[in-house]
């Protein structure tokens, strides 16, 4: 059985880690901080925060040790991530998922840091949150849905219920249907780069998640295609496209599929009812999911809802 962290409370202490690149401005981790602590919350800064070793935020032991450190902290509540980018990945086999199961907090970040969730959800039955995150949302002026959302779903130990788009009352859909389950995913690269480890979640029966950013429609064929010979599309239940953005190809003479006839190629036709353009990802107004919590998703009219609460 999966397991909800605490919600968080005004004055709480959330630690700040950069498990994955690292941030050349340190203006705008700073700008991030003084948000969430505008909001009354206390800021506990990882040790290695400001480390950098080539395009990682520092050593994977140093990494890894911030992880540690946040979660063996009785007074960090949650858990923060800098930013994504490259590198989270390789430190999965080196954390110590019974103390992560043992000390269950909230957990926040998406992207690159969907390797991170994924192996939390398979190692330690933590419900951990793709949601916004230092650095790319919080130093920057944030859009109030955005906010309204993430605040609500860590702070409220009430279920969240039917989802409320910024641009519509319903999404469209490749295939219909009305299913409930799992939620699990978040980075389609990142996603597919655990196939065949022990740290991605059994499928069966789940809601598959998935948002990209900056890859080639290419690029997208062959993770799905990888998706496709992992029978994946066999195991689960329902698929939420999240916004891929920047995935197309930018020279107008070369000749492409778009992303659109990729996915149409992979998912129309395989009875697993999957909407698209669901605001998650690299976007202004973002809805943070919360990833291991059962969620229903009803293709056919186009929303989903979160059926439970995401702490307690």
């Amino acid at each position: 059985m999966y397991i909800k962290p605490k919600k968080l409370q005004k004055g709480d202490v959330i630690g700040i880690i950069s498990p994955a690149s690292f941030v050349e401005d340190s203006n705008l981790v700073n700008k991030g901080i003084r948000y969430i602590e505008s909001l009354g919350y206390r800021v506990e800064l990882g040790k290695n925060i400001s480390k950098c070793r080539g395009y990682l935020a520092g050593t994977d032991d140093e990494r890894v040790g911030d992880i540690h450190q946040m979660f063996k902290d009785k007074n960090v509540k949650a858990i923060f991530c800098v930013r994504g980018g490259y590198g989270a990945f390789r430190l999965l086999d080196k954390l110590d998922y019974k103390l992560i199961r043992n000390n269950p907090k909230i957990f926040v970040g998406f992207s690159e840091i969907t390797s991170l969730q994924m192996a939390f959800l398979q190692k330690a039955n933590l419900v951990t949150f793709a949601g916004p995150m230092v650095v790319p949302n919080f130093s920057k002026e944030i859009s109030p849905y955005t906010e309204a959302i993430f605040w609500k779903l860590i702070t409220s130990n009430k279920k969240m219920g039917r989802l409320k788009f910024p641009d519509s009352d319903k999404l469209p859909n490749i295939n219909p249907g009305n299913v409930s389950g799992q939620l699990v995913g978040g980075n389609l690269a990142v996603f597919v780069s655990l196939i065949g480890t022990q740290f991605l979640p059994n499928l069966k029966d789940k809601i598959l998640l998935l948002e990209d950013v900056s890859e080639f429609p290419y690029k997208i064929d062959r993770m799905m295609n990888q998706l496709r010979l992992n029978q994946t599309f066999k195991r689960i239940k329902g698929i939420i496209l999240g916004r891929f953005v920047d995935c197309f190809e930018h020279d107008p003479i070369k000749k492409t599929l778009t992303l659109s006839e990729v996915m149409e190629d992979y998912l129309r036709g395989i009875k697993v009812p999957t909407i698209y353009t669901f605001p998650h990802g690299h976007i202004n107004d973002f809805i943070t999911l919360p990833i291991g919590i059962n969620i229903k998703l009803n293709a056919t009219k186009g929303f989903v809802e979160i059926t439970e609460s995401s702490v307690r």
